[in-house]
């Protein structure tokens, strides 16, 4: 593992490598706010241009999760909240042209797509399906209430879908390790980052959804085609589920140009790659990875840059103890053939 970055004030989120080679970071402030941009250019090092450019930066409230699409598009989740917020959560969905540095669109998330305790957290976007293509979003939930919502882009209209189902929701009693202690599920008094929903991942040729709740080790998919189709029910839906086995505590998931998926695990601050046939595989661990979050390809096809947000040990899971030790950082991982 290389480090390649260290940010003293802002926590990297979500990154996203676009066509032209720049890669792009989210730095959300519903935790804790930070100055500088919220959305930015990484350039090397700790240099940060905001994104698409300084004046859209009051457009946005705390981006987190992001993809670009099969034709190069950035699609950036909006948490719509920022710390000590009092007012309502406004979530969004903002699609940027990389190639214009402009945002495009914007979807605003509503109720009863979303609800008060919703977190929105990644996004996932298949063009195969639909008139313009269909967004995955996951809803960790802020207490005991995730969902999948799917978004048709050519119409703005978003459905909330697997509702509090087994597939995306909390284990009861799950206990997970975090920095050499073991902790409980609690949706009541939380001591570590949980929920349900949280990592989602598209097939190399987007025939299917994966996605993993936070408070469980195991991973689950269905077809696209299933999901996006507002006419099936929801016990077709479940039914359509598939559990693909157990795979770790997962946040960020990559999937890579040979379908395997490459997913940050919390409790052996590493990643693990699993193939399309289910093999798994630990191909990097490291004690510095401290809450793995986001994933991306790197330079070369034979390396991933990951995001390091040091969630874990915010002021809320240690009763207003600050447990973090800055910097935050982006690392790279070279893969071995």
């Amino acid at each position: 593992m290389h480090v390649l970055a260290r940010f003293s004030d802002a926590q990297p989120s979500g990154i996203a490598h676009l066509a032209d080679g720049r890669f792009v970071l989210s730095f959300p402030t519903s935790a804790q706010t930070h100055p500088g941009p919220v959305l930015a250019v990484w350039k090397g090092g700790s240099e940060l241009q905001p994104f698409p450019d300084a004046a859209t930066q009051k457009e946005m409230k705390s981006p987190l999760g992001m993809t670009v699409d099969a034709q190069g598009r950035l699609w950036v989740i909006d948490e719509g909240v920022v710390a000590g917020q009092t007012e309502p959560q406004t979530p969004a969905i903002i699609l940027i042209d990389p190639s214009t540095n402009s945002i495009v669109r914007r979807f605003a998330l509503t109720a009863p797509v979303v609800l008060p305790d919703s977190h929105i957290n990644d996004i996932r976007v298949d063009l195969t399906h639909g008139k313009s293509g269909t967004a995955f979003i996951s809803d960790t939930s802020q207490t005991t209430h995730p969902a999948l919502i799917v978004l048709d882009i050519a119409s703005g209209q978003a459905r909330r879908i697997l509702a509090e189902d087994r597939s995306v929701s909390a284990v009861a009693g799950h206990v997970m390790e975090v920095d050499g202690k073991l902790f409980r599920y609690n949706p009541d008094h939380p001591q570590m980052p949980q929920g349900g929903v949280n990592g989602i991942g598209l097939s190399a040729d987007s025939s299917r959804l994966f996605w993993a709740p936070f408070s469980s080790r195991r991973l689950y998919s269905a077809p696209t085609a299933v999901l996006s189709d507002p006419v099936i029910s929801e016990a077709g839906l479940s039914q359509a589920v598939r559990d693909e086995g157990e795979v770790g505590v997962v946040d960020g998931i990559f999937t890579a140009p040979d379908g395997s998926l490459y997913m940050a695990d919390e409790e052996r601050h590493g990643v693990i790659r699993r193939t399309p046939d289910g093999t798994l595989s630990l191909v990097a661990h490291d004690p510095r990875l401290i809450s793995p979050d986001s994933v991306a390809l790197g330079e070369t096809a034979n390396s991933l840059i990951m995001t390091v947000g040091q969630w874990a040990r915010l002021p809320v899971f240690h009763d207003g103890h600050d447990m973090q030790q800055r910097p935050y950082l982006v690392v790279r991982i070279d893969l071995k053939n």
